[in-house]
């Protein structure tokens, strides 16, 4: 069973790797709404479709207006693909009117959750949900408008829940809705069974359960705003409380005196300035030095932070590069880093050329950028970091993949860490054998699948010579595989196809990219 979902898994990643996050959030918001218009239509929903329209196109050219204005002073490249997901977002939060008031409520919640992109921000990072923002201001101070969350309804809820799953997949997120979704769920039938007791009525747990799930917007408000991944702190456990918190809050919303409640889009800005208090982050700027073919087919970028930058070995960074007319995938990237945490100010990334013929918008706009070029990372994240302690590890890459491998083998040899690792490292042909020569200084035993023999091995490499890694190869080479914390990095094909051998190990973490 496990290792059947692992393989699930990867497989959807590698189709929705095509698309960057803002892009298929943004067409999971326009296909729930156009569902929501299709049942106001037929009267299912208590909006009219006119309310619906009118409201998203004042909030569509207010913050598509504002965040414009904001990026050009801030010399900042215009993104109405983000723009468009908040107006969206509040279209589904905010009560849709066709009233000068409640339409004017609208238009200035759309330009407060603008605003608060770039002053209530940490070094380049906003720090609170823009959405949730602007909702609560014009609710809390009645200027016009409030939060009625029309899309927590019975009629919308398994559309949510369908393209809420689809969108948290892509952002691997899916663990800490589902933390969030059992807390929220949990507390809110308490609460309904406290309530209905001191009232003297009758409490069903079906009924109770049906309506926290069905008839409130907490599947809403995980899937579309609660993961977004510039508001979560960078570690899971981190992620994990936050979610927690804003279940608790959002479940049981507490009175603050006769004003307010704590609840739903309040209740997820507390959860942002817990995850703000976990990780004061904020962006860094690299300079680029230089740049190497690492392989015939991959190439490796050397920078100098500007600004502290921390990480663990491991991990990865969002790079920014700004671009015109970016296409579907967006002017932002994950990259593993490649150097150890010891080699700062330095720090290196690599990536694989991939398609010459039809390369990416992001891809031809790296390729240009010249030595002294300065880009922005906004962060480092990622649970890819090795357990504690000296129990034995396997590690497992295919081509590029073995960058985050790198930076934990370099680390623990700038240490003095002794460790049973054994890497298993797979590429095309032995030419395509990246940091081949700083792999073999760290001493880590390897195993090599290629289809040419590598000349020249160390003592600890060895090439597998007519075993094919699958998951009856993988145990073949590591016969020892079920005492050990197995790491995986590369394509998701791969990993969906070793499952059944990694489902054997210790614990399993992978770190699978799809390309770009």
């Amino acid at each position: 069973m496990i290792p059947s979902l692992t393989a699930l898994r990867q497989r959807v990643l590698a189709v929705l790797g095509g698309l960057s996050m803002y892009r298929l959030v943004f067409f999971a918001l326009v296909a729930l709404a156009l569902l929501a218009l299709g049942f106001s239509f037929v009267g299912v929903l208590t909006p009219t479709a006119a309310e619906i329209l009118a409201s998203f196109a004042v909030l569509a050219v207010t913050i598509s207006l504002v965040d414009a204005i904001a990026q050009r002073i801030l010399r900042l490249p215009w993104r109405i693909e983000s723009s468009l997901v908040t107006a969206l977002i509040l279209l589904f939060v905010l009560q849709p009117s066709l009233t000068a008031t409640g339409l004017a409520g609208n238009a200035l919640a759309g330009a407060v959750a603008s605003l608060s992109k770039y002053l209530i921000a940490w070094r380049g990072r906003h720090i609170l949900n823009p959405a949730a923002f602007g909702a609560a201001i014009v609710t809390v101070f009645g200027l016009g408008s409030f939060s009625s969350w029309w899309v927590g309804t019975p009629a919308l809820s398994i559309a949510v829940a369908v393209l809420g799953l689809i969108v948290l997949w892509r952002t691997e997120k899916v663990r800490i809705v589902l933390v969030f979704l059992l807390v929220v769920v949990g507390v809110s039938v308490v609460r309904q069974a406290v309530q209905a007791q001191a009232a003297g009525l009758g409490f069903t747990l079906q009924d109770a359960i049906f309506f926290s799930v069905a008839q409130t917007p907490y599947l809403f408000l995980g899937a579309f705003m609660l993961s977004e991944p510039l508001t979560l702190p960078p570690r899971r456990w981190q992620q994990f409380s936050v979610a927690a918190l804003v279940g608790v809050l959002a479940g049981w919303p507490i009175m603050i005196g006769s004003l307010f409640t704590l609840g739903q889009e309040r209740a997820l800005l507390i959860g942002n300035l817990l995850a703000f208090a976990f990780a004061v982050r904020g962006s860094v700027r690299l300079v680029l030095e230089k740049r190497q073919m690492v392989t015939p087919t991959a190439q490796e970028l050397t920078f100098r932070t500007k600004g502290r930058l921390s990480f663990l070995p491991g991990q990865y960074l969002e790079l920014d590069v700004p671009h015109r007319r970016p296409d579907a995938r967006g002017t932002r990237r994950e990259f593993s880093i490649v150097s150890a945490p010891a080699d700062l100010p330095t720090l290196r990334i690599a990536y694989k050329n991939g398609d010459q013929k039809h390369p990416s918008s992001y891809k031809r706009a790296l390729a240009a950028a010249e030595p002294g070029a300065v880009l922005a990372v906004t962060g480092t994240w990622g649970d890819f970091v090795l357990p504690r302690g000296d129990a034995p590890v396997l590690m497992v890459a295919a081509g590029i993949g073995v960058t985050p491998f790198v930076s934990q083998l370099r680390q623990m040899q700038a240490r003095g860490v002794e460790r049973d690792v054994v890497l298993v490292y797979v590429a095309s042909d032995a030419s395509e054998l990246a940091f081949r020569d700083e792999l073999e200084a760290t001493g880590v035993r390897a195993v090599v699948f290629t289809r040419d023999e590598p000349t020249g091995l160390s003592p600890n490499w060895s090439w597998a010579q007519g075993v094919r890694l699958d998951a009856a190869g993988l145990e073949c080479v590591v016969p020892d595989i079920a005492s050990r914390h197995a790491f995986i990095s590369g394509p998701p094909r791969l990993i969906a196809d070793l499952a059944p051998a990694l489902q054997k190990t210790r614990s399993l973490t992978t770190d699978a990219f799809a390309g770009y």
